[in-house]
Parts: structure tokens; sequence; C-alpha cells
């Protein structure tokens, strides 16, 4: 790494640990649609940590009874499953709600979308400009924008718009933390191999506060190791 290279290192360090987030982002160059990634995004670098192993994507040994195609979402642990067979599925670190912001329930995917564009709901905006933050009407999709790569949009089962959203983010290091306003979030590469493999209409059971999701049996038995070496696991 040549000299250059590491006093613009030095110096996104420095600025990204006294600028806000929200203002350390706004450095971030990047254009709607696809996820272009500018010079500037070095102090997008300097703000990144690590995911823990254990958010990485895996595929684990599961008991239960739900039926394959199933979506279970475990806020208390923060891990998303999906019910592939009899025993098997696939576990998918995640992020939930802050306190005041979790819920629970039984839900569907009732919409899918690529590089989905942003509509802050208005108690947001109300909510954020009361902290000095000014959000926008509407964000186009691309890789500023915070629902990430891919979105699965969450329905009651009457077919009603929860706006919850399960979706990918431009701030993979909150995944295992509660931050979101409610919505589950996953690394892009996580939500673009889930949304792959998530039907329009799946059954989507989110196990959290108030247990407004009621009975669910799911038991996870840890990492199957010899369909993890030797199964095909996709990208």
């Amino acid at each position: 790494m040549t000299k250059l290279v590491h006093m613009l290192l030095a110096a996104g360090v420095a600025l990204a640990s006294v600028l806000p987030v929200a203002s350390a982002n706004a450095f971030t160059a990047g254009s709607a649609g696809l996820p272009n990634v500018a010079s500037t995004d070095i102090l997008q670098v300097a703000q990144q940590k690590p995911v823990a192993p254990k958010y990485h994507r895996r595929m684990v040994r599961l008991v239960t009874d739900e039926r394959p195609g199933t979506i279970i979402v475990d806020t208390n642990n923060k891990f998303l499953y999906l019910v592939e067979s009899k025993n098997r599925a696939i576990r998918y670190g995640i992020g939930v709600g802050r306190e005041g912001f979790g819920w629970s329930g039984v839900v569907k995917v009732g919409r899918k979308a690529e590089w989905p564009g942003w509509t802050p709901p208005p108690e947001m905006i109300a909510r954020e400009r009361k902290k000095g933050r000014i959000l926008p009407a509407y964000m186009e999709g691309g890789i500023n924008n915070p629902l990430g790569a891919r979105a699965l949009y969450l329905y009651s089962k009457a077919g009603h718009d929860t706006a919850f959203r399960i979706h990918g983010t431009n701030e993979p290091w909150s995944i295992g933390l509660n931050m979101s306003s409610g919505c589950i979030r996953m690394m892009n590469k996580d939500v673009e191999h889930l949304y792959e493999r998530a039907d329009l209409g799946a059954k989507v059971v989110v196990v959290g506060p108030g247990n407004k999701q009621g009975k669910v049996s799911y038991d996870d038995r840890g990492v199957d190791v010899l369909r993890t070496i030797f199964g095909s696991f996709g990208g």
C-alpha cells in the first residue's frame, strides 16, 4: 500500500471518529440503480466493522414442524431461518428493531424488489427531524439506500402492507444489533441469497416481543457440517 493510501486511510478514520454516522455517510458517493462505488467511500470503509462469525450464513439442522419455504425470524437471537426440508434450514444473521420497535406475528411475503427505493413513513420523518436529521421524502434504490440490495415486503394475512420489510443494509456492521425501526435487516449478500429462494406468499413467523406469533416450534441443533462442506451452498 502506498504512502498516499496510508494517509487517506488515516484521514478517513480521523474524520469518521468525529463525524456522526449520518454526516459521514453523506460523503459516500453512489448512484441510483447499479451499486457503483467511488473513491470517497474511504469514510464508509473506515466505519466498517466485521460481522461476528456466528452471524455468517450457515446450513443448520433445524427441528421444526413448519413447512419448507417458511421463514422463521428469531429476533431474540438475531437469526433468520429459511426452512428447506425436514431438519434442514439456512440460517442468516440479522439486525432487528431497537427498544420500543420490536414486534412479533405471522405475516407473508407480499412483494419483492431488487435495489428498492425507500419512502420513509411520516412518523419516521417527524421523529428524525426532532433529532436534527432531515430525511428525504423518497430515495432511489442504490448503494446508499438503507434498504440495500433487495427487499421482501411483509403483508398481513388479509393482504395489507405492514410497513415492515426484510431487507439489505448499507450498514453491515449493524447485523446482530437492535438498531432498526422494526424492519429485519440482513447483509446484502445474504438478502440476495434469500431473495432467490423465498417465494411470494411465503409464510413468515416473527418471534419477538408480545409473542403474537403464537405457538411455533423450532430447535436449532447447530451447523450441518457435512452438508456445509459437501453440499451446494450457493453464492
